[in-house]
């Protein structure tokens, strides 16, 4: 392997292990405790190294959302029907709070309505926009948004301890209920 291909690489390796060893720590101590420094130490490179690889904290979350984007698209897409996405999507946000976070809570450079969206976060749209499809009338863009936001909102409420944990498959029935009806 060429000198160029191995720099390259290793360089690859070493963002991957920032970007881990970041969603580790976020999940371990909350997005709060994420610091340059912390990582730095966490991932055994310089502060310096660190910045080489992401311009600030703000791009080393994006780079975690992605991450999480792709992951969620994934689960997204092996569910069934309405109630599987719905299921898959609670599930994926209660499971990790920091990277749920990091995807659509905390402020990021990535674009998601307009301009140029991440290829993974289309994806896992399009999953939603196709359970919702068949129950749209005339706008399932519209229908899906409206979809997303309410399990969006779920996911959030419940994280913060704000909504009955025991009635959680009764919301979601009524939210398919509104939907399908």
């Amino acid at each position: 392997m060429p000198a160029e291909q191995r720099k390259a690489k290793a360089r690859q390796e070493r963002g991957r292990l920032i970007v881990a060893a970041a969603r580790e720590l976020a999940e371990a101590e909350g997005w709060e405790a994420v610091t340059t420094r912390k990582l730095a130490d966490k991932v055994e490179y310089s502060q310096p190294v660190l910045y080489s690889h992401f311009k600030n904290m703000d791009a080393i979350a994006a780079a975690v959302a992605l991450e999480g984007i792709e992951e969620l698209g994934t689960l997204l897409s092996r569910a069934q029907g309405l109630r599987g996405l719905a299921d898959a999507y609670l599930s994926f946000a209660a499971e990790h709070p920091a990277l749920y976070q990091a995807m659509f809570v905390r402020p990021t450079n990535l674009t998601f309505a307009t301009g140029d969206i991440p290829p993974s976060l289309r994806a896992a749209f399009a999953t939603l926009r196709a359970g919702v499809t068949p129950y749209a009338k005339d706008d399932a863009e519209t229908l899906t948004e409206l979809f997303w936001s309410s399990l969006h909102g779920l996911a959030t409420l419940q994280a913060g301890s704000r909504l009955r944990p025991d009635h959680q498959h009764h919301r979601v029935s009524r939210l398919i209920a509104l939907i399908t009806g």
